[in-house]
């Protein structure tokens, strides 16, 4: 028996490698339990401090390895106090 979390089963299109920014979304929520709407996505890609991504015509997609990379950065180290410094 492990302590780690079950890894979540990824369907369809989420096993992609590289994601539009509604399925970066959800796969965000099944992955970490973050609810970020795709709107919010957009918001960050013209003000900075979201996720990587390329651009394909028109479509952002998202690379997995960078999505989790970006949500590691975000959480940042575990804290035992709301006083320890960040």
């Amino acid at each position: 028996m492990t302590d780690q979390p079950a890894e979540p089963r990824l369907t369809g299109s989420l096993r992609n490698p590289n994601l539009r920014r509604w399925e970066a979304s959800e796969y965000l929520y099944l992955t970490r339990g973050w609810k970020i709407a795709p709107a919010t996505l957009a918001k960050l890609v013209t003000e900075g401090g979201g996720p990587p991504f390329f651009k394909v015509n028109r479509t952002p997609l998202y690379p997995k390895v960078e999505l989790d990379r970006w949500a590691d950065e975000k959480l940042g180290k575990l804290r035992t106090s709301s006083s320890d410094a960040g």
